[in-house]
């Protein structure tokens, strides 16, 4: 008597559908940001800007790229160590990302905004330095969000204090 195969779970579609549930946790950040812009561009062009403040439209092309390299990021650590500290790390600063235009565009509290975006850098460097110990590739690929989010820091400040 033979039993019927039982479906294997391959190790390798594991890998991908994890990639795909990172890629997922970093598409509901950016709606949850996204909630909070929607409609937002004139108010953001209404708004005292120092002359390095880029335009509206370039944010939407830098924030996709850069949400791909965080999911990427957070899966390449995910392969070498599972869902430890390291994520938990990547997780509170993807909260953050998630809140901090909600509280900026869409509650206008810049200053609170700006004490969000501090601790949102802090967390991000946090993340780099852990997964700089666990697979470099990954802190590497957190390079140019947490460069993107000094500038936004700043962006942050000098709108805060413009026109306040």
């Amino acid at each position: 008597m033979t039993q019927a195969a039982l479906p294997v779970s391959s190790p390798h579609r594991h890998r991908w559908l994890a990639l795909a549930g990172f890629g997922l946790a970093v598409f509901v950040a950016a709606a949850i940001g996204g909630l909070g812009v929607s409609g937002t561009s004139a108010e953001y062009g209404s708004l005292e800007q120092p002359a390095w403040a880029p335009p509206s439209w370039l944010f939407g092309p830098v924030w996709t790229v850069l949400y791909v390299m965080i999911a990427v990021s957070g899966w390449l650590v995910w392969q070498r160590v599972g869902f430890t500290r390291p994520l938990w790390l990547w997780s509170a600063q993807l909260v953050l990302n998630a809140i901090w235009t909600p509280l900026f565009f869409g509650a206008g509290q810049y200053g609170l905004a700006f004490a969000e975006i501090v601790l949102m850098w802090l967390l991000i460097g946090a993340t780099v330095v852990v997964f700089w110990r666990v697979r470099r590739p990954a802190a590497v690929l957190l390079l140019p969000y947490w460069a993107w989010v000094t500038f936004a820091s700043a962006l942050n400040l000098s709108i805060w204090l413009m026109n306040t």
